[in-house]
């Protein structure tokens, strides 16, 4: 009973992020969010996090934690002010919600993957752990395939023409205030 609730829900947001994208496309040009690199790098820990406990692999994500503690700390306090800018009093519930769906869509894959999983994503560790900066670890997120509940887009809504100003009798020149 559950899952079929958390499939409905996987559902709708699946299809917010359509209907959003959709809208978004249409309005002008998007560009990731501020807080992009943020949502990568939270998405490649709940991935590892995920696989040290499906596979057995504590010991490798003790170790990583510790190696990029400056760097996941850093992206949570970005992903935090995300979240407050963006939903205010409901932040900390909206990125809970976030954490759970993100550990949630990436155990289904696990799940998916059957006993394959782990031999497809263990390397990920060695991987991560011979990185040498944090802007290593953000461009490695970057570059994975690292499955999200949701696309977190921003689009800047077009400029707006700048109206002539009505002929009146004054000789000074009208002010404009152009807001963007």
């Amino acid at each position: 009973m559950s899952m079929s609730i958390w499939r409905a829900g996987a559902a709708a947001l699946a299809l917010a992020g359509l209907v959003n994208g959709g809208q978004a496309l249409a309005a002008g040009p998007c560009s990731p969010s501020p807080a992009h690199e943020a949502f990568d790098v939270q998405g490649l820990k709940s991935e590892l996090m995920v696989t040290a406990l499906s596979c057995n692999a504590q010991e490798k994500y003790n170790s990583f934690v510790m190696k990029f503690r400056t760097k996941l700390t850093n992206e949570e306090h970005v992903l935090n002010a995300y979240f407050h800018t963006t939903y205010g009093r409901n932040a900390q519930r909206q990125h809970d919600d976030y954490i759970t769906q993100l550990a949630n869509v990436q155990s289904e894959r696990g799940l998916h993957s059957g006993t394959a999983f782990c031999q497809q994503r263990i390397s990920m560790f060695d991987e991560v752990l011979v990185l040498d900066t944090a802007a290593d670890l953000s461009s490695y997120a970057q570059a994975k395939d690292i499955l999200q509940p949701a696309s977190y887009l921003t689009c800047t809504a077009p400029n707006r023409p700048v109206r002539p100003a009505a002929s009146s009798t004054r000789t000074s020149p009208a002010r404009h205030t152009v807001r963007s």
